[in-house]
């Protein structure tokens, strides 16, 4: 039987990086298969080149034994592929069927069959267990929800090879295993899947096979029976398995950030509702929940992007409630956003000019109070990029042409070379490898002991238990709980996140 896909010395270079070396992958038709590498190891650009989204400059494609050249994801689309992209492509006012059809209505009578795809969606949501109304709004959807809706949109086109890229990232433990048993589904009706994922542990338990790329180079491709997580990571990166831990406790009793029933709205409706806490110096303090909870308007509102509506917010005793964003960056208050390309980058921008963002009005970036030091800037970058492992050919080229996790570095090294008291970490490890994984923890364990306090918002749920000294969960804008690390585990975390642990202490 001709393999699903076939991919043949792939090649892809850009200015200054050779993103796809000779890549060369074989996934069978039918099976789960799974490609781990490092960032830049060039997984996204193998993925977009399959789905069409960019040409390769070398290689062969075959899809199901015949080969094929895509000029658009129109033409991936019409030979069964589909793909769900981390970032999910959805728009938020429309429904969930409109999202579906967009761009492959069906059409009766001139129009478009708006029944015909309701129903469609809903035979779909049967069949897969990705059962959702098609009349509801997207903005009103759960991750785990949005996540069925692009599914769908691949089936819904006839997809019967499926890219999932890293689709985990945001879910809960109990979302994982309900999007696993999707995964299986589709498998036991012939569909191939390819599963881009950073948990290796969750490799392991999903996939057939599995393809390591480092460097842009194929090095393995194994079965999940005849590796460990430990095996994977020395084939991914040449290093054992990283674990967020950290060594005895480093709290003061000196406060750093305060907040006091704090309550901030949007659109009118209550989205954060009286939240106290205090966290203090060397204190890394987590905050766990479904995305949507919450959790962004409370960084936001921290941040000054947001105003708080009641309540009051304190750095080092002073009350910065109501002050700009850049009095608090100037006051040590540093920022690691959840969404490196809406809150962290200016993609066209340099590197060198992106690792000024937030600190333009401090030293070393400036002089005389309002020069831009260009050697200072520089310099600084190249610093960054030394010490975080940013694979890049240099200061000057611009943020767009980093892989994702090549930003996440760029963005946590700016962050963390600049004097601080607070560091409020929004998901900064997200879609990154296991390498750069261990090297965040590490700062993050470094700072902590020289006494910076932390507030650390985060989906990866072992991260959160390993690193954090306290932990809060967030529910429809409320801390529904406050836990101790040591004394639980991210099953017993997840079920407080979907309201199931307080449900049951209630009944």
């Amino acid at each position: 039987m001709e393999p699903a896909v076939l991919l043949e010395g792939i090649t892809k270079r850009f200015p200054g990086v050779v993103a796809n070396d000779q890549v060369n992958l074989r996934v069978e038709a039918g099976e789960i298969h799974a490609i781990c590498g490092e960032n830049g190891a060039g997984k996204s650009t193998l993925m977009k080149i399959l789905y069409g989204m960019q040409p390769p400059d070398e290689g062969h494609m075959f899809v199901n034994g015949e080969e094929v050249h895509f000029s658009s994801p129109k033409d991936a689309i019409a030979r069964g592929i589909g793909m769900v992209h981390q970032h999910f492509m959805l728009a938020d006012n429309f429904t969930v069927l409109e999202n579906v059809v967009l761009g492959s209505e069906p059409e009766k009578h001139g129009s478009i069959d708006f029944d015909a795809a309701r129903q469609r969606i809903l035979e779909l949501g049967e069949k897969y267990g990705l059962t959702i109304d098609p009349d509801r709004v997207t903005d009103e959807l759960e991750v785990g929800e949005r996540q069925r809706v692009e599914i769908i949109k691949v089936l819904f086109r006839g997809g019967q090879i499926l890219i999932l890229d890293e689709p985990t990232a945001v879910l809960v433990p109990q979302e994982v295993e309900e999007l696993f048993a999707n995964i299986r589904g589709l498998k036991a009706e012939g569909h191939t899947i390819i599963f881009i994922d950073h948990k290796l542990d969750e490799v392991l338990e999903i996939s057939d096979s599995i393809t390591v790329l480092r460097r842009g180079r194929t090095v393995a491709t194994v079965k999940p029976e005849d590796v460990s997580a430990r095996d994977l990571a020395e084939l991914m990166v040449g290093s054992e398995l990283p674990t967020p831990t950290v060594e005895e406790s480093t709290v003061t009793d000196v406060p750093v950030l305060e907040l006091d029933a704090v309550e901030v709205l949007d659109d009118g409706r209550n989205v954060v509702h009286s939240t106290t806490f205090t966290i203090h110096k060397g204190e890394i303090v987590g905050v766990a929940g479904v995305e949507g909870n919450g959790q962004s308007e409370l960084v936001e509102a921290i941040l000054g992007l947001r105003e708080v509506e009641v309540g009051k917010i304190s750095l080092n005793g002073e009350d910065i409630t109501h002050t700009s964003v850049r009095h608090r960056r100037e006051d040590g208050m540093g920022y690691i956003p959840e969404d490196r390309h809406r809150r962290g980058l200016l993609l066209p921008a340099t590197l060198w000019e992106n690792d000024m963002l937030g600190h333009q009005s401090m030293e070393p970036f400036v002089r005389n109070g309002f020069w831009v030091d260009r050697a200072a800037a520089r310099a600084h970058t190249r610093k960054v990029i030394e010490e975080y492992d940013v694979r890049t050919p240099g200061v000057d080229v611009p943020a767009l042409a980093l892989s994702g996790g090549n930003q996440q570095k760029l963005i946590v090294g700016r962050e963390m070379s600049v004097p601080l008291s607070v560091l409020i970490a929004a998901h900064p490890t997200r879609g990154i490898d296991v390498g750069a994984q261990a090297a965040v923890w590490d700062e993050l364990r470094r700072a902590r002991r020289e006494g910076l306090a932390v507030l650390l918002v985060s989906a990866d749920l072992d991260e959160l238990i390993g690193l954090s000294d306290r932990l809060f969960v967030m529910l429809r804008g409320r801390i529904v709980a406050e836990l101790d690390p040591e004394e639980v585990d991210a099953r017993q975390l997840g079920a407080y996140m979907t309201g199931a642990a307080t449900a049951e202490a209630a009944s």
